[in-house]
């Protein structure tokens, strides 16, 4: 599958991981609600397997690749990532026993190298502000002659990841509940284009956001423009899960016409989101996993009235840095 999912492939895939990965909750805090004068839903996908939702989009691809390819099992698969996806593929191709063999930038947090590392993978490093990371996971995929599987401008990670909104709509649906609008941490835009193929299913007339770094809003200028747009550096924030050159072509196909106005937030945003999901939630998530929850913290938009869902898209964050979002609060 080489042009953009759909609807139908988003159900393929839940088919297809159904048993690996796990069906995530929807957690909801009154105080949330009473801060925002909204009814707020968040998908916990910090709670996935892997600590994000990477592992979604992983599991459904390397799965696939190797139904259409056995020889897979012995050239293995390799792909690039600061750390989420990383961990997935990683994961994923230690349960289907195929070699895995990852590009990490070399500021990748130590917590994701590691567990990279635990699942069986090979890290290679590059330097994210001297080189193109997709120049040399190419060159290292053709030596290696495997399958590159990128984290985000991907049919089989698209759909893999519009699962998790998939799993939302069923309960929103059971309990007879109208979705107004839905917020997504977004970098290259694989999870938001996934979720918007299931909003525009099911929940159509809700409006949807796409949410990132202040310096990295890629997709928020995009959106205006109407063409893919690049950010000037790749380094530069902590939320470094949700950092990316431009729009996926393959994500940017999807939201160009779904996607509403785009939003930005500060790191110092996302600091207090990670602090709010610890202190009211119980919850660890990382900087980039919180930049959705941020938004709304931070008054980008008004959602007064409105049932609203929300993506806490990983949790995989470094000691240091949880100290140092608690300092901040």
């Amino acid at each position: 599958m080489t042009s953009a999912p759909t609807y139908q492939d988003v159900l393929n895939a839940a088919r297809r991981i159904d048993g690996a990965a796990i069906k995530t909750p929807l957690l909801t805090s009154n105080i949330l609600d009473d801060f925002c004068g909204a009814r707020v839903f968040l998908k916990a996908e910090n709670l996935q397997r892997t600590g994000s939702f990477k592992f979604r989009g992983a599991m459904n691809s390397v799965t696939a690749y190797l139904e259409e390819n056995p020889d897979l099992a012995k050239s293995g698969v390799i792909a690039c990532s600061s750390g989420n996806h990383a961990q997935g593929i990683a994961e994923a191709a230690r349960l289907l026993n195929i070699p895995a063999t990852i590009i990490m930038p070399s500021d990748a947090p130590q917590i994701k190298v590691a567990r990279t590392r635990r699942s069986g993978a090979t890290v290679l490093f590059y330097d994210r502000a001297k080189e193109d990371r997709d120049v040399v996971t190419n060159a290292k995929a053709e030596e290696l002659g495997a399958v590159l599987i990128h984290p985000y401008n991907n049919p089989y990670v698209m759909a893999g990841q519009g699962t998790c909104a998939l799993e939302a709509a069923d309960f929103f649906n059971a309990n007879d509940i109208e979705l107004d609008r839905v917020f997504a941490c977004t970098g290259g835009g694989g999870l938001s284009a996934g979720i918007a193929l299931v909003m525009q299913e099911r929940f159509s007339k809700a409006q949807f956001h796409t949410v990132e770094p202040e310096g990295f809003d890629d997709y928020s200028r995009s959106l205006v423009s109407g063409e893919r747009l690049t950010n000037a550096t790749t380094v530069g924030s902590i939320c470094d899960a949700i950092i990316t050159p431009s729009p996926g072509e393959l994500s940017f196909s999807i939201l160009k016409d779904f996607a509403a106005e785009g939003l930005v937030i500060t790191d110092d945003d996302a600091l207090r989101a990670v602090a709010f999901a610890f202190n009211e939630l119980k919850t660890v998530v990382e900087p980039g996993g919180a930049a959705a929850l941020a938004s709304l913290l931070s008054n980008k938009i008004d959602v007064r009235g409105e049932t609203v869902l929300v993506t806490l898209s990983g949790g995989n964050i470094d000691p240091e840095m949880m100290h140092k979002a608690l300092a901040l609060d």
